[in-house]
């Protein structure tokens, strides 16, 4: 495993100048990197300048005919699901440091997104990085190891996490926990739950999302109280 490269598709800037920003997406269970490098096209609309990169998880999916798994989740027992997500963690850490280096970014420019078991994947490995990134966007996932949030440092990535309220999938309760968590460990959260939402991504998320981006970018203001 640990010989293991992630690869996927990308998008480059539609401004067609060097990337001064990079935006890592991340699949969901069952899907691949293309899957999601949809949401790339619609944010590049906002973010011109900004590289997306999309990589495959590096397993087959062992419980769909088609797609890819960053771990299984035949096993959903928390110990299981720990050891999974902790073994694929180094690789994407690993793919984001090359991507940083080749398009010679900081990781004050590099935002993560996940969906369902991606944010599972960006909760885990991204907050534990030494060079916080701007921002993790977590969609209808859940916080896997609540108890290793001790182990991070002072510098923290802002969170900020979407779910449909009427999720079959991954209960939006899992996002309320994770906030919880999370703002317990001295991290910025801030959650939203959507009604009559299942497991997707709808405008009403990704329109804050975007506002959430802007910010950590540093391209809007955060209004005062």
């Amino acid at each position: 495993m640990a010989d293991l490269t992630l690869t996927g598709p990308e998008l480059a800037p539609i401004s067609g100048e060097t990337p001064d920003r990079l935006i890592v997406l991340l699949h969901g269970l069952g899907a691949d990197g293309a899957d999601l490098l949809a949401l790339g096209e619609v944010l590049s609309r906002v973010f011109p300048t900004a590289q997306f990169v999309a990589p495959d998880a590096p397993f087959a999916c062992d419980i769909a005919p088609t797609g890819k798994q960053w771990f299984s989740l035949q096993d959903l027992s928390r110990d299981q699901l720990k050891i999974g997500v902790s073994a694929v963690s180094p690789m994407l850490n690993d793919y984001i440091d090359a991507q940083m280096k080749r398009f010679d970014i900081e990781a004050s420019n590099v935002a993560v997104i996940g969906f369902s078991q991606g944010t599972m994947l960006a909760l885990h490995a991204v907050l534990h990085r030494p060079d916080p990134v701007a921002v993790v966007i977590g969609f209808s996932g859940m916080l896997i190891s609540p108890e290793d949030l001790g182990d991070i440092g002072p510098a923290k990535p802002p969170v900020f996490l979407v779910h449909g309220a009427d999720d079959p999938v991954v209960p939006s309760d899992m996002t309320r926990l994770a906030g919880e968590a999370l703002k317990l460990a001295g991290f910025d959260v801030e959650a939203m739950i959507i009604p009559d939402l299942g497991h997707s991504i709808d405008e009403n998320g990704l329109g804050v999302s975007v506002e959430i981006l802007q910010r950590a970018f540093g391209d809007k203001e955060i209004p005062e109280n």
